[in-house]
């Protein structure tokens, strides 16, 4: 037996889709609006974890631009027919509205770190589709949507065949289930003569949970199982909560295991928020004399430490990323030469500035995934900024309307007022090179510091987290030196804010040019600690 501790992906790893291949197990998980798309991770003992690579090319036309914050890539469904990796996934394009405005796609692959099939297009009812495969026939499940005014948003889960050559659908979609409350993510399993319907429960929040539904019949009809299998809604107590979104799988010895989503909340005065995102997590289930699987461990709360049926298969360290492969994410495109250069001076990133934070379309933005709620990044940044529309820093970012930025930029000399690009000034002098600490907060961006520093030199900045606050810094004559007030991390999570947001905080360098997008900064020495 192997004990792992929950969650086993930690830091914005929503959505997982847990897949058994021979003696490994595979989860792919959403990436919303960031690059890579679709990571995957590997494991032989379900406790130790290793980055497998990506889907790439998931975005048609290698691009996510326009798309809206916490839109793009949602809930991939990875399985295996036996001979091939099959992904399905949706790609949304609007967030909040009456209507979903996306398109659902199908990929495969022989090897999860391969080359995967240009995605092709397949029947787009809702979010979070899923294929089941039995006896050669493909099956495609879906939610359905009503966007009419009296519709239900979230109408039901329905299923549709397909050509598994072509993938155009082989007769009618039919329903398979609605329920009154909120019901979406459907995976399709066969078990003892039943067909299971493993569902997510109640939305992606606080309510999230885990509902079964079985039938004899693959379109019907279903019955649900009275008691959820997994969930938090009735206990904030319970350490990792918004426990939701499952697919059940079984292990070689016939045992069984439910990969799932969850998140680990602090808890401040304005209330429970989770800046680490939603994070994956694994539980044991059993089955009931009724036929129902349940918890292991009786309930539905999960355990934040399970014994799994594997013996324990240590990874060896993770080697150095080569250029700027995973960990490294990138906003709505991958990382490009044009504007983010590893080889014109070895051992730094140049970035070239592009459009500034709010931007859905050229973000010069490459961030890591903050993992534990105590954090320290560090980078030292090279550049001359000459105006106020060019800058370049240090960020922990969620989306353009929560991120926290220490940014090396030009100003006025203190005591000039602000007079626009065209500035020349009395003084004579220029104008200053200095660091610029920013809190930016739904509508509202608020210039927190300001510090000079020299013209030419190199700066190293950083910034502390411990809970839900951040504490930036510069090392300036060899020290740390605080820069600014204590500022609220906690902001940067899915329970802040007016609108809806599905990600995770994440740590990087950034940099503009509103002008002329030639400004470039050099940056090396990027590090990312987090610890429990």
């Amino acid at each position: 037996m192997t004990l792992l501790h929950n969650p086993v992906l930690r830091g914005f790893a929503p959505d997982p889709s847990l897949i058994r291949v021979g003696d490994w197990y595979y989860v792919a998980t959403s990436s919303f609006e960031w690059f890579p798309t679709i990571p995957v991770h590997r494991s032989r003992d379900l406790a130790h974890w290793e980055y497998a690579g990506h889907v790439r090319g998931a975005a048609p036309g290698g691009s996510l631009a326009g798309v809206p914050d916490s839109g793009g890539i949602w809930a991939p469904s990875l399985s295996w027919d036996g001979e091939r990796f099959w992904v399905t996934y949706t790609v949304v394009r609007s967030v909040g509205t009456p209507y979903f405005d996306l398109d659902t796609y199908v990929s495969t692959a022989t090897e999860v770190s391969g080359a995967w099939s240009a995605p092709r297009r397949v029947a787009s009812h809702g979010f979070d589709p899923a294929l089941f495969h039995e006896d050669g026939r493909l099956w495609l499940l879906n939610l359905q949507n009503d966007h009419r005014p009296g519709g239900r948003r979230f109408a039901g889960i329905v299923v549709t065949e397909l050509d598994r050559e072509t993938l155009a659908p082989l007769g009618r979609t039919r329903l398979l289930l609605q329920h009154d409350r909120l019901i979406e993510g459907p995976k399709l399993l066969r078990h003892a003569g039943w067909y299971y319907l493993v569902l997510a429960e109640g939305g992606t929040g606080w309510e999230h949970g885990v509902r079964v539904a079985r039938s004899r019949e693959l379109t019907g009809p279903y019955e649900l199982d009275e008691r959820p299998l997994l969930t938090t809604r009735d206990d904030p107590g319970v350490p990792l909560q918004k426990a939701g979104h499952g697919e059940l799988v079984e292990t070689p010895d016939g045992q069984w295991l439910l990969g799932h989503l969850t998140a680990r909340p602090l808890h401040t005065p304005q209330g429970r928020r989770c800046p680490l995102g939603r994070e994956t997590a694994i539980q044991a289930v059993t089955w009931d004399a009724e036929g129902w699987p349940r918890l292991r461990q009786g309930g539905w709360h999960p355990a934040v430490e399970v014994d799994v049926p594997t013996r324990p298969h240590p990874l060896p360290p993770a080697a150095p990323p080569e250029g700027l492969s995973w960990p490294w994410s990138s906003l709505r495109e991958p990382p490009d030469p044009s504007w983010a250069d590893t080889t014109s001076r070895p051992g730094w990133i140049r970035l070239r500035g592009r459009h500034g934070p709010e931007s859905r379309w050229a973000s010069s933005l490459l961030a890591q995934r903050v993992t534990e709620h105590r954090a320290e990044a560090e980078v030292t940044v090279e550049a001359r900024p000459v105006t106020f529309t060019q800058a370049a820093g240090l960020v922990l970012w969620y989306n353009p309307e929560a991120y926290l930025s220490l940014d090396l930029t030009w100003a006025e000399p203190e005591g000039e007022r602000q007079c626009g690009q065209q500035w020349r000034g009395t003084s004579g002098t220029g104008g200053r090179t200095v660091l610029s600490l920013v809190e930016r907060d739904e509508g509202d961006t608020r210039q927190v510091a300001v510090v000079d520093v020299p013209v030419a030199a190199a700066v190293t900045l950083g910034v502390t987290v411990e809970g839900a606050e951040a504490r930036f810094w510069h090392v300036r004559d060899g020290a740390r030196t605080s820069i600014g007030p204590a500022l609220d991390f906690s902001r940067l999570s899915d329970d802040h804010g007016s609108r809806l947001r599905f990600t995770g905080a994440m740590a990087g360098i950034h940099a503009r040019d509103l002008v002329d997008a030639a400004f470039t900064a050099d940056f090396t020495g990027f590090r990312l600690t987090c610890s429990g």
